[in-house]
C-alpha cells in the first residue's frame, strides 16, 4: 500500500520548542515509519524558513517548502498534516488542510480555549484526525488497564494524584516559553503538564462525573532564565494558577469502579519536595491497591529517563509485588520523546490502512482524536470558570 504522505508544521532549526524535531521526525525517519509514512511537505511562517528548515534538517530536495496553510491545504499529494506550532496558532495553520478534507494531527492543547476547538471541529466526531495526547497509549497507562481488567484489586474505590510540573522552575520561567505565564494563549502547566496527565488518568479510570476545583497562582511574578538557562533580572507577571486541587465522582464506562467513587488530584508547577517523587498515582480497590511512582508529571513524554515503578499490594496477602512493565522491541529503538507519539502514528496508519472504519475501535487499536480533545477541554472550561468564580467572590 501507498504511504501515508505527510506534511509537518513547525519543524525548525530556530524553533523555541522543538517537539517537531524530537518526538516526530524520530519516527517518520525511522525504518518502521517509513512502512507507512511519507514526509513530502514542510510548512513554516515562509518559503524561505521551511527550506532553511529542510536543508538544516538534510531531508531531501523533494521536499516541498511552503510559507502558507491554504496553499500547503490545496496540495492535493498530502494526505496527514501534523501541527507542532504554539498553541494559538494551531487553528490558524491547520483548519485550512482538516476544510480541505486531509487528515490531521494536531499537538495537544488542539486551540487556546474550549470555544475555538468547538469552532474547528463543529462539535461533530473527526474520525481522519489525532489529538496529541499520548499518554493514552503509553506503557504505564496500557499496563494498568490490563491490571485493572484483570480483577487483582478488585473494584476501584478511589484513587489519588499527586504531580508536580518540575521540567519548569518554581519561580522563574525560560524565555523560550515566558508565554504560559499568559492565560489567554492557552498554552501553560496547567493546561499541558495537568491536562495530559488528567487525560490519560480519566482514559485509565472514567471521566468525572462532577468535579470541584480549587486552583491558587501562588507565585504571580516570575524572573526569565535566558537561552543559556541563566536568571536574568527581567520578571513577568503571570496570570496562570500554579497549584490546583481537584476532586470528583468518577462516571462509570472505563474501568469497574464502584458506586461513589471518587477521584482526587493535586497539581504544583515546579520541583517537589527534594528526595521524593514527582509524581505518585494510587488506584485503591477492594482487593488491593495500585501506587506508580515516577520523577514528575510526565509519563507521556520526558520521565521515562528514570525508573518508574508500578507496585501492587494484595490486601488479603499484605504483600507488596513490583509489576514489570516494558516498551514494545521497534519503540526501544527510537528517543524517548519519540516513542509514544510513535504508537499514535501506528494506531493510525494501521486505521488508514485497514479501510478507514468509521466509529469506535477496539480499545487496543483505538487513538485519541480531535472530537476526545474536544471533550478535555470542556473539562478545562469549567476548570478555570470555577476559578474565576472564586477570585470574583
Amino acid at each position: 500500500m501507498a504511504p501515508i504522505r505527510v506534511a509537518l508544521i513547525g519543524l525548525s532549526a530556530s524553533a523555541k520548542v522543538n517537539w517537531a524535531e524530537q518526538a516526530h521526525l524520530p519516527y517518520l525517519q525511522s525504518p518502521r515509519g517509513r512502512l507507512h509514512y511519507e514526509l513530502v511537505a514542510l510548512l513554516n511562517s515562509s518559503v524561505a524558513a521551511a527550506e532553511a528548515a529542510r536543508a538544516h534538517f538534510k531531508l531531501p530536495p523533494t521536499i516541498k517548502a511552503y510559507g502558507s496553510p491554504d496553499d500547503l491545504a490545496a496540495d492535493q499529494d498530502i494526505d496527514l498534516v501534523v501541527c507542532n506550532t504554539r498553541v494559538d496558532t494551531h487553528i490558524l495553520t491547520s483548519a485550512p488542510s482538516l476544510r480541505a478534507g486531509k487528515a490531521v494531527f494536531i499537538e495537544w492543547p488542539l486551540a487556546e480555549n474550549h470555544e475555538a476547538a468547538l469552532a474547528l471541529t463543529g462539535g461533530q466526531r473527526v474520525d481522519h484526525s489525532v489529538i496529541g495526547l499520548q499518554g493514552r497509549v503509553s506503557p504505564i497507562a496500557l499496563k494498568l488497564k490490563e491490571l485493572l481488567g484483570s480483577g487483582r484489586i478488585g473494584r476501584v474505590l478511589s484513587s489519588d494524584v499527586r504531580a508536580f510540573g518540575n521540567l519548569g522552575q518554581r519561580d522563574t520561567v525560560a524565555e523560550s516559553v515566558s508565554y504560559f505565564t499568559k492565560r489567554s494563549i492557552g498554552g501553560n502547566h496547567i493546561t499541558i503538564a495537568y491536562a495530559h496527565t488528567v487525560d490519560y488518568v480519566h482514559d485509565v479510570l472514567g471521566e468525572f462525573d462532577g468535579f470541584q476545583s480549587r486552583m491558587q497562582l501562588q507565585r504571580p511574578v516570575l524572573k526569565i532564565r535566558d537561552q543559556n538557562n541563566v536568571v536574568t533580572d527581567t520578571e513577568i507577571r503571570s496570570d496562570v494558577p500554579d497549584f490546583l486541587a481537584v476532586h470528583g465522582k468518577l462516571a462509570r464506562g472505563k474501568a469497574d469502579i464502584a458506586d461513589n467513587a471518587t477521584l482526587s488530584f493535586t497539581f504544583r508547577s515546579g520541583q517537589q519536595f527534594k528526595d521524593t517523587p514527582g509524581f505518585i498515582w494510587t488506584i485503591n480497590g477492594e482487593k488491593g491497591e495500585i501506587m506508580v511512582t515516577a520523577n514528575g508529571a510526565y509519563l507521556h513524554s520526558d520521565s521515562y529517563k528514570d525508573p518508574i515503578d508500578i507496585k501492587l499490594h494484595d490486601h488479603a496477602t499484605d504483600e507488596v509485588v513490583r509489576i514489570e512493565w516494558d516498551w514494545q522491541d521497534w519503540q526501544k529503538e527510537l528517543p524517548y520523546r519519540s516513542r509514544i507519539v510513535a504508537e499514535l502514528y501506528e494506531r493510525f496508519a494501521h486505521w488508514w490502512e485497514d479501510g478507514k472504519p468509521a466509529g469506535d475501535l477496539a480499545d487496543e487499536r483505538e487513538w485519541p482524536r480531535l472530537h476526545d480533545a474536544v471533550v478535555r477541554m470542556e473539562e478545562f472550561k469549567e476548570l478555570f470558570r470555577q476559578y474565576d468564580a472564586q477570585n470574583a467572590a
